[in-house]
């Protein structure tokens, strides 16, 4: 009897199971650095606090939930999962247009508390989940991202990946997980025209659904193999420009090399924009800024679809306002957490500068994306200059990257606005950075449960 092909989804649990590298796993240490520091910051805001009421009122277990103590896997990811990406600091990968570390990263690490695994497991779940959740992601395509939320979508498969590696689930246990994590995944983009924080409850679910679906694997329960290419399946159903190639295609090194870190608290969408107005603004002095009439931004069509705001009202409003960043860099200098609060949308300095704030599409920019995040902004002053300055990439993206001290600074001023002292801060992320080297997950463990 001739066997059937094996299915996208078998093909992908099989490249999960090679061994991780030294590199992967300091990539991976870093990424969790920033992630931490992205998750404590959000400790502020009113959504964490909703969540950790919900989550306190649950029995205790095994895995730390931020600001809330132990609890389990299940209740830790519904506030774990949900804080990453709260100020939309969180990393991100262009070619799949989402963002990885706020669904796999929360996973891997309650899942490693739970079993008690050590640095090593903790790290290579979270390379293995970056992986799957690239990989699904980038084969979704460009129409996929239209109207559901990538990060919820593929974020499943990669919970399900990481959560299988701390398991240790053997190659056909993780693609029944995989395949279950996909049959139920998915989050609608309607949240993005109302004030609402559900894109975080989207990155929760996938966290828990992965978890649960590779629990269930462990137990052996089945999954459908043809998820992603399947008749009635994800690609489908839901992307109708699917690359399904994308899925299996090879590459020369694990995919957590290609992700990208966000410097500026603001929508991904608006840092090409921003790295060229503060390009152009070099050199030029107070005298030469208040002479600026008007700032052309051109840029590639997803970001006006989502970062066309010229009033925001809201901080989130002000995160996806292309107008408001720009405005701020204007009126403030380097961009700070503090440009973007609800009070900083009635800034009368940005009020000024947003009004001379105009977008266009760039269609060049646009067939480049999302392969590369691009923005022109031209400056036209008063007396007849004109300065402009051109961004392929943004600050961040493997083309230009934050060093490794960089982003342990970013995390530092997050986690302080989130109200963890500095010093509590420091050992927190020094510990996070040795778990690489051989450093104790107990340790870690202890600090964070220090958070209040």
């Amino acid at each position: 009897m001739i066997q059937p092909a094996a299915s996208l989804t078998e093909q992908l649990a099989q490249r999960l199971q090679r061994p991780v590298d030294a590199a992967a796993r300091q990539r991976a240490a870093l990424l969790l650095v920033d992630w931490l520091g992205c998750a404590l910051a959000a400790l502020r805001y009113p959504l964490a606090t909703q969540l950790r009421g919900v989550v306190q009122a649950q029995s205790t277990g095994p895995a730390i939930a931020l600001g809330a103590g132990n609890r389990s896997v299940a209740d830790a990811l519904l506030l774990n999962g949900a804080l990453g990406n709260v100020l939309e600091m969180d990393d991100v990968h262009r070619g799949a247009i989402l963002h990885p570390g706020p669904v796999v990263i929360p996973v891997a690490l309650a899942a490693a508390q739970a079993e008690r695994a050590d640095a090593t497991a903790l790290l290579d779940a979270v390379v293995r989940g970056y992986e799957a959740t690239i990989r699904v992601g980038r084969a979704l395509g460009k129409g996929h991202y239209r109207y559901w939320h990538p990060t919820s979508t593929a974020g499943a498969f990669g919970a399900a990946a990481a959560a299988a590696s701390v398991l240790g689930l053997p190659t056909e246990a993780l693609a029944d997980a995989l395949g279950n994590a996909g049959s139920r995944t998915g989050g609608l983009w309607q949240m993005r025209h109302e004030p609402v924080p559900t894109k975080s409850l989207h990155n929760a679910e996938a966290a828990r659904s992965g978890w649960l679906a590779a629990q269930l694997a462990l137990a052996g329960m089945r999954g459908p193999r043809r998820i992603l290419e399947g008749e009635q399946g994800l690609f489908a159903a839901t992307a109708p420009d699917a690359m399904p190639e994308q899925v299996i295609a090879d590459e020369p090194d694990w995919l957590i090399h290609s992700t990208s870190l966000k410097p500026w608290p603001a929508c991904r969408h608006a840092h090409p924009a921003i790295d060229a107005l503060r390009e152009v603004l070099v050199g030029l002095d107070d005298g030469d800024i208040a002479q600026i009439s008007r700032v052309e931004v051109r840029t590639y069509a997803e970001a006006l679809r989502f970062c066309d705001r010229p009033q925001p009202r809201t901080e989130l409003e002000a995160k996806f306002s292309l107008q408001h960043a720009l405005a701020s860099v204007l009126a403030h200098g380097r961009p700070q957490l503090a440009h973007y609060t609800a009070e900083s949308c009635s800034d009368g300095d940005v009020l000024r500068w947003r009004d001379r704030i105009e977008l266009a599409e760039d269609a060049a920019c646009s067939e480049r994306f999302p392969a590369h995040y691009g923005a022109t902004v031209v400056v036209h002053l008063t007396d007849g200059r004109v300065r402009q300055s051109v961004r392929m990439d943004a600050w961040g993206d493997p083309e230009c990257p934050m060093s490794a001290d960089e982003v342990v600074a970013k995390a530092m001023a997050l986690a302080q606005w989130g109200g963890v002292s500095a010093g509590l801060a420091q050992s927190l992320f020094g510990q996070v950075r040795a778990l690489a080297d051989g450093g104790s997950l107990d340790a870690l463990d202890a600090m964070l449960m220090r958070v209040a």
